[in-house]
C-alpha cells in the first residue's frame, strides 16, 4: 500500500494569534512592529489618509518605496482619520480587540484621542501598550520633540565619536544612519516580548515606556563609565590600516593576537619590548604600535593582509560597501535576507538577527498598499483577543 505524502504545513511562528495595533510612523515604532509581524503577530498598521511619511521616501520603484517596505512588510494597512468621530470610533473599537498597541508620537498625543494607555486599560486590563518617545513619557524634558539625528547629538554619541578621531574638527560629526531609531525599535520589541511573557504568568498587561535617549546611553557603556571616572589617557582606538590597494581593519584583542601579529611583521622582539609587552604598555604607546603595524600592512594587498592575519587567528577584514555585504556568501548561507514583494515587484529585506531552532523567524509576505486592508479590518467586528 502506497504511503500518502503529508500536506505541507506553514512553519510555526511564535507570536501567531497575537494581534497588534500599530499607530506608529517613520522608523522606531514600525521597526518594532515589523519584527513582531516576522514572528507571526497580526499587525494592523493604522495610517492617516496621506499615509506614513516613509511611503514617499526613496528608493522608489514605480511609486513604491522599498525603504518603507523594508520596515513594514507583513503588516495590514488600514486608513483611519483620527480627526473624525467615525475614525476615532473605529480606532477605539480596534484598541479593545488587540493584545498590543504601539505608538511613537510625542507624549500626550494619544491622550487627546482617548487612545492612551490610561484610557484603554480600564476596558482591556490585559492590554500591552508601548509608547516610544525621545525622552520618555514624564519628566522635565519629556515633551521635547525628537529625531534620530538630534538624539545622537543630545545623548553624547556624536561628541564621543569625535573624541576618538585624530586631528582638529571644525564641527561635530554626523551620519545619515538612524542609530537611535533602530535601537529604540529593538528595545521596544524586547519590552513588548517581556510584557507578553509576563502576561502569560499574571494575566495582566503592562505599559512599556521606551526612550530614545535611554537607548543611546545604553549604546555607550564605556563612555558612561569614563564620564564618571575620567582616564588620564585617551582610550586606544583601532585605526584603518593602509595597504597597497586600500585599507583593512585589524582587531588585535588578546595577548596571543599581538604575539601572532609581531611574528607576521617579522618583529618577534616586540614581545619582549617594554613598550609593547603588556596591555598597559601598549595603551601608553598605542600610536607608535599602530604605525609599526601599518608599516607591515602597506607592503601587502588588502586581501593578502586579511588572509594572513586570519590564518594567525587575528580578527581582520577589508572594508565593504553594503551592496557587497548583501551579496556575501556567508549572508546567503545564513539566510540573512528574505525576498518580499510590493506592487512594484520583489526586493530583499533583512531578517531578524537571531534564529530559533523550533520556529520560523524569517520575514515573509507583502508590503501593504495604503489602506489595502481597511474594509477587511474595519468590517471584522467582534474579534476575540488571544488573551
Amino acid at each position: 500500500m502506497a504511503m500518502s505524502t503529508p500536506e505541507p504545513t506553514a512553519p510555526r511562528r511564535p507570536l501567531t494569534g497575537v494581534r497588534v495595533l500599530d499607530f506608529s510612523m517613520f522608523m522606531a515604532g514600525p521597526y518594532c512592529t515589523r519584527y513582531l509581524a516576522d514572528l507571526g503577530a497580526d499587525v494592523i498598521k493604522v495610517e492617516p489618509v496621506e499615509g506614513d511619511n516613509l511611503r514617499h521616501s526613496t528608493p522608489q520603484r514605480d511609486g513604491c518605496s522599498s525603504y518603507f517596505g523594508h520596515i513594514n512588510v507583513g503588516k495590514r494597512s488600514v486608513v483611519i482619520d483620527l480627526k473624525t468621530e467615525q475614525g476615532l470610533q473605529h480606532a477605539r473599537r480596534l484598541a479593545r480587540e488587540v493584545d498590543v498597541i504601539v505608538e511613537n508620537g510625542r507624549p500626550g498625543t494619544m491622550q487627546r484621542f482617548g487612545l492612551d494607555h490610561a484610557s484603554l486599560r480600564k476596558a482591556r486590563p490585559a492590554l500591552i501598550y508601548c509608547s516610544i518617545s525621545g525622552y520618555g513619557q514624564e519628566g522635565p524634558g519629556a515633551h521635547q520633540p525628537a529625531f534620530a539625528q538630534t538624539m545622537h547629538a543630545a545623548s553624547g554619541l556624536d561628541l564621543a565619536f569625535a573624541g576618538y578621531q585624530d586631528g582638529e574638527r571644525q564641527q561635530p560629526p554626523n551620519t545619515g544612519i538612524f542609530t537611535a531609531d533602530i535601537l529604540a525599535g529593538l528595545h521596544a520589541f524586547s519590552g513588548v516580548l517581556t510584557a507578553l511573557y509576563d502576561r502569560e504568568r499574571t494575566g495582566h498587561g503592562q505599559f512599556v515606556d521606551v526612550s530614545l535617549l535611554d537607548g543611546m546611553l545604553n549604546f555607550l557603556p564605556y563612555e558612561v563609565q569614563e564620564a564618571q571616572f575620567p582616564s588620564a589617557t585617551r582610550r586606544p582606538v583601532y585605526k584603518p590600516m593602509r595597504t597597497r590597494d586600500g585599507h583593512v581593519m585589524l582587531g588585535l584583542i588578546t595577548q596571543k593576537n599581538f604575539e601572532a601579529m609581531f611574528e607576521l611583521m617579522g618583529h618577534p622582539e616586540f614581545m619582549a619590548d617594554t613598550r609593547y609587552a603588556t596591555p598597559a604598555a601598549r595603551a601608553q604607546h598605542w600610536d607608535a604600535l599602530m604605525d609599526s603595524i601599518q608599516d607591515w600592512t602597506t607592503q601587502h594587498s588588502s586581501a593578502n593582509c586579511v588572509e594572513r592575519v586570519s590564518q594567525a587567528g587575528i580578527p581582520g577584514t577589508t572594508y565593504h560597501t553594503v551592496a557587497e555585504v548583501i551579496r556575501d556568501p556567508q549572508v546567503a548561507f545564513r539566510g540573512s535576507l528574505s525576498t518580499v514583494s510590493d506592487r512594484a515587484g520583489e526586493f530583499q529585506v533583512t531578517n531578524l538577527p537571531f534564529k530559533l531552532s523550533g520556529a520560523e523567524t524569517r520575514s515573509s509576505g507583502r508590503v501593504p498598499a495604503l489602506g489595502e486592508h481597511t474594509d477587511q479590518v474595519l468590517g471584522d467586528s467582534g474579534s476575540t483577543p488571544s488573551s
